[in-house]
This record gives C-alpha cells, structure tokens and sequence, in this order.
C-alpha cells in the first residue's frame, strides 16, 4: 500500500448559510474512505453580509465597482474557515482519524461567468495556510476556465468514486443527480469494448430560486420539505409563459445568476413557491433530456438515477421529480449508507488529494475543456 493521504473539505454552497466539512482518505486519488462530516453555521451577520454582496453583483463590473468590500469579505470568510479546520483539528484529537494533512478550499462563490472566463470563490488559501499551518489546495476552476472549459462541474469525477464504492459499477448506464443551487448530472456508461466512460453538465436550477423567494418573502432561509409549495397552487398560466421565455444557455455550467424569481412577483408566497418549484423540476427535465441528447452514442438510457445535493431533503420537490422523470429506479445517495449532506465537501477533499498528486480535475466531457485538466493552487505559507 502506497502513501495514504488525508484531507480535509470546505465547501460553503449557494445557500451560503454555513460550511460543510469532510475528511477522506486517499492512496491514489481514485478510491477514498470517508472519515469524518460536520456543518459549521455562519453567525448571522456574515450570513447577511454574503447575501447582501452578492445580490449586487450581476456583471464583472460589479466586481470592479465592489472590490473593496470583497477583499473585506473574503478575510471575513478566510478566518471563518480557519476556525472550521481548528475546530475539526480538535474533534478528531482524541479519534483514530488522522489530523488532515491538506485542506481543500472551496471558497464562497459570488460570480460565475465562464464566457467571460471569470469564476470567483472568495477564500484566500494563503492566509488560510499560514493561519491553520497545513498545505492548501483552493481556487479549483481556473485553470478548466484558461482551457477552454467552463470551470464547473467539478464534482464528476468524484461521482465515478462514489459508484465504485457502492459497487454500481456493474450495472450501468446511471445518473448521479446533484441538486444544489444548480443542478448538475453525471452520467456513466459503457461503450462496446471499453471501461466505463462518463459525460456530465449543469442540467438547470436547484434550490436557488426557491431559497430566494422564501428568503425574500419570509424569515426562513428555505422551503423544508417543500411545504410551502406544497400548500399554494401553481399558477399554470405564469408557469406556462417563463417555460416559453426561457432559453437555456448552450453550456455545460450554469450560475444562479441566469434564472430570476422576478416571474412570480405579486404572487403569495405559498403560490411563489409551487409555482418556482414546478418551474425548477421542468428545467431540470429539460436540461437532463439535452444533456442525454447531446451526448447520445452508442449506449442505452439510464433506467437509475441517484439524487445528492440538499435539494434531496425537499419532499415535495422529490415527488414531482420522480413523477416528470419517469426512470425505473429513483433514489437518493442516502439509501447506499452515504450521507448525503457532505458530498460536495467530500469531493474538494478528493479533488484536493487529486490535485496535490497531480491528477486532472476536469475533462471535456464534464466540462467542455480541451483536454483533462488538473486543477487547484497548492499553497503552503507557513
């Protein structure tokens, strides 16, 4: 057995409520073993101050006009983080686990625009390496970016791990649904001849227009279980007229910014709130069928789907999914023993370990760049 390294994750999501924090092990950078999972919340204030920022910035203009603030912020969240990997550090103390020797930093993302090739994740790895003393791994998507890819999504290649590991790799094609604030999927085939081979893409919206209707119209940060929904009614005509006037965007990565709740204004939030979810779960349909399409060879259609993402805990959006998707077996990560919760964070932790042995990160087939690329900065300023 090679050297067996151990990393920890840090991925702060679209939501922007917190931290997710995960320490996997790895000998190669293509099998792992899971080891540790905890959420760490944001204070209320810092919460507020990301949301606030980020609603302001619409073009990379606004980048420019609030770079000030920025730079203030991403302290902020730097330090944040540096307390998450010292409070891991002392959970694990006292454990068989093995104290993290590289953390992979996600960053919070507050702008993503790969035409422009610009996807910015504040989150500053050198002051987190010399505050913390360990080697970091962080701003993941820019090399893809300079090579002509999209920069997302990153989490494919992770995916595949997570099949072997719940020994699917036999019973292909699967897709890997991940529902955050985006949507993106994986899917894994076989060729005549060949291994398994994988393409994937952002597919459409996840939680992000329904946590933003719910954060804009009430005190709560989201929609638990999809209850609200649940209780409107969905106004098919409003519903009928953004289908019709939405264009997907021909690219393999999508941001929160290329969908608005503006469509629903005026609308209770109870009706909002079905109405958005209706609209996600048509998007994401959508946007899975072209990805299929695009993609289409000689290979058969996938009859399993496997849900990640928070997206999962929203029953009411799972209904309506598993009803408009029409796949034989519909399932979540969870019903394979795999918290469902940590995945993102897992797989920077993975992609940390990958990048640290220099192994790519993306591929043209997950994200459009010309050749597999490796991926994140390592850093040790210590």
């Amino acid at each position: 057995m090679g050297k067996i390294y151990t990393a920890l994750g840090l991925m702060s999501g679209t939501s922007m409520d917190g931290v997710d924090a995960s320490i996997i092990s790895s000998t190669d950078g293509i099998e792992y073993d899971e080891k540790f999972n905890r959420y760490f919340e944001y204070d209320k204030g810092l919460y507020q101050k990301i949301s606030s920022i980020r609603d302001k910035i619409f073009t990379s203009q606004d980048l420019k006009k609030l770079s000030k603030e920025l730079k203030s912020l991403e302290k902020e969240i730097t330090l944040f983080h540096a307390k998450v990997v010292n409070d891991v550090n002392h959970s694990v103390k006292k454990s068989t686990i093995s104290r993290p020797e590289i953390i992979g930093f996600h960053g919070q993302t507050i702008f993503h625009n790969p035409d422009e090739k610009i996807s910015l994740q504040l989150g500053d790895g050198k002051l987190l390496s010399q505050l913390v003393k360990k080697t970091v791994v962080y701003d993941f998507r820019q090399n893809d970016l300079k090579n002509g890819g999209q920069g997302a999504p990153l989490t494919p290649i992770f995916h595949q791990s997570i099949k072997n590991n719940i020994n699917k790799g036999d019973e292909l094609p699967i897709i890997f649904i991940n529902i955050g604030g985006i949507s993106n999927a994986t899917c894994f085939y076989n060729q005549k001849n060949t291994e398994s081979k994988m393409f994937a893409g952002d597919i459409g919206p996840g939680n992000c227009l329904i946590d933003e209707w719910i954060r804009k119209n009430s005190k709560k940060k989201f929609d638990k279980d999809g209850s609200i929904a649940r209780s409107g009614e969905r106004n098919r005509l409003i519903l009928n007229q953004a289908l019709d006037n939405f264009q997907f965007y021909n690219k393999s990565s999508l941001d929160i910014k290329n969908f608005d709740i503006s469509f629903v204004k005026g609308l209770s939030i109870e009706d909002g709130a079905s109405t958005l979810t209706e609209f996600t779960v048509e998007l994401i349909r959508s946007g899975l069928n072209d990805l299929l399409h695009k993609n289409k060879q000689d290979w058969e259609i996938p009859q399993e789907i496997i849900i990640c993402g928070g997206g999962r805990k929203n029953k009411y959006l799972m209904e309506l999914l598993k009803l408009n998707l029409h796949y034989k077996n519909f399932s979540t990560i969870d019903e394979f023993n795999i918290d469902g919760d940590f995945i993102e964070s897992q797989a920077f932790a993975f992609l940390a370990i990958r990048s640290f042995l220099n192994l790519p990160i993306s591929f043209p087939e997950t994200t459009g760049c010309k050749e597999p690329c490796t991926g994140g900065v390592i850093v040790k300023n210590y």
